[in-house]
C-alpha cells in the first residue's frame, strides 16, 4: 500500500515556507504522495454541519491557503511524490479554466497530478463563490465531459451543454498524463459512487469502519464492471484525519484518534481493501517539527 501526507497549509500551519519544507522533508522520508485540500471561508454561523462527528467547522479554517497555487510550487520543488487534491471544490470555478490549470501543473509536474474533486457541503462557500446551491450534480457531471473535451487527443475543443459552451477552438496544451491525469472523484451517497464506477479513475474514500469500506469498495467496483470498465484499474485511495494519543485509544474510535501504532495497525488493516492511505496531522500538531516527527513516526511503524 502507498503512503501519502497531507500538506499543511491551514490554521497554524498556513504558511508556503510551512509546506515547501514539509513537502521536500516528506519526499526525502519516502511518502509517495502530497496532498492539499480545499476550504474558502469559516462562517460565524454555517448552515450546513459540518462533515465529521461532531459536525463542528473546526476554527482551524480560518486561515486556509489555496490549493493549486500550494500545489504550483511543491511541483517545482519536488520530484518523485505525486500530488494530489483531496478535495478540490471543483465546482467554484468554470471548467475550462480548471482545465488549464490542472494541465498546466501536470506539465509542471512532469505528470505527477491526481486531481481529486468533489461537490463540496457548505453553502455559505458557494454563496461567496457565486456559485448556486442546487443542482451540483449535473453541474459535476458537465464539468468532467468539459475538462474530457480540453484533454482529450487532437487539437479542437469544443463543448455545449446547460451551463457552459465552448465554441469550436483551438487549445493545444496538454496534459502529461494521457488519456488525462487521474480523476478521483469524493462523496458518499449512492450517486457519487456510481459517479466514480461510471465514469472516474477511483473514490476519495474516509475512514469509515471495515465492513462499510470494505463493501463500498466493493459496489463501486462491482458498478464499474457493469458499465463495461476494468474495476481493478480504479484506485482508492484513504483519507485520514488522525487526533493523536500518546495512550492507546478505544479501538473503536480508530482511526480517527488513537497513538501512531494504533494508525499503523489500521493502515494494515484496510491494506489490500485501499491502495493507498494518507494522514493530515494539521488538528493534532503545536508545530511544523511535530507535524514532521509524528510523519515519520507513521512511516517507520508502516515500515516494521
Amino acid at each position: 500500500m502507498r503512503v501519502g501526507l497531507a500538506l499543511p497549509q491551514y490554521g497554524r500551519f498556513a504558511d508556503p515556507a510551512v509546506t515547501l519544507r514539509v513537502a521536500a522533508e516528506a519526499e526525502a522520508m519516502g511518502f509517495d504522495s502530497l496532498w492539499v485540500g480545499d476550504r474558502l471561508l469559516l462562517p460565524t454561523a454555517p448552515r450546513d454541519r459540518y462533515v465529521s462527528r461532531d459536525g463542528v467547522v473546526p476554527t482551524e479554517y480560518e486561515n486556509f491557503l489555496d490549493p493549486l497555487t500550494l500545489l504550483a510550487a511543491v511541483a517545482a520543488t519536488t520530484s518523485r511524490a505525486r500530488l494530489g487534491t483531496s478535495t478540490l471544490n471543483a465546482l467554484w470555478q468554470p471548467p475550462a479554466l480548471l482545465a488549464r490549470t490542472v494541465t498546466t501543473l501536470d506539465q509542471l509536474s512532469g505528470g505527477r497530478i491526481d486531481l481529486g474533486i468533489g461537490a463540496g457541503w457548505s453553502r455559505d462557500e458557494y454563496q461567496a463563490a457565486g456559485v448556486p446551491w442546487a443542482g451540483r450534480g449535473a453541474r459535476l457531471e458537465e464539468t468532467l465531459d468539459v475538462l474530457d473535451a480540453f484533454w482529450a487527443d487532437g487539437h479542437l475543443v469544443a463543448h455545449e451543454g446547460p451551463l457552459w459552451t465552448v465554441p469550436e477552438s483551438v487549445v493545444r496544451a496538454r496534459p502529461v498524463q494521457r488519456p488525462r491525469p487521474p480523476v478521483l472523484l469524493a462523496g458518499l451517497v449512492p450517486a457519487a459512487f456510481t459517479r466514480v464506477a461510471r465514469r472516474a479513475d477511483g473514490w476519495l474514500a474516509v475512514g469509515l469502519p471495515l465492513p462499510a469500506l470494505t463493501a463500498t469498495i466493493a459496489s463501486i467496483r462491482k458498478q464499474a464492471g457493469s458499465y463495461g470498465r476494468d474495476p481493478d484499474a480504479l484506485r482508492f485511495p484513504l483519507r485520514i484525519n488522525p487526533h493523536v494519543t500518546t495512550e492507546k485509544a478505544d479501538p473503536a474510535h480508530v482511526p480517527h484518534t488513537g497513538t501512531v501504532g494504533q494508525l499503523a495497525d489500521y493502515a494494515r488493516t484496510v491494506d489490500g481493501v485501499v491502495d493507498e492511505m494518507f494522514a493530515d496531522f494539521q488538528q493534532t500538531a503545536g508545530s511544523v517539527d511535530e507535524y514532521l516527527d509524528l510523519a515519520g513516526e507513521l512511516l517507520a511503524a508502516l515500515r516494521r
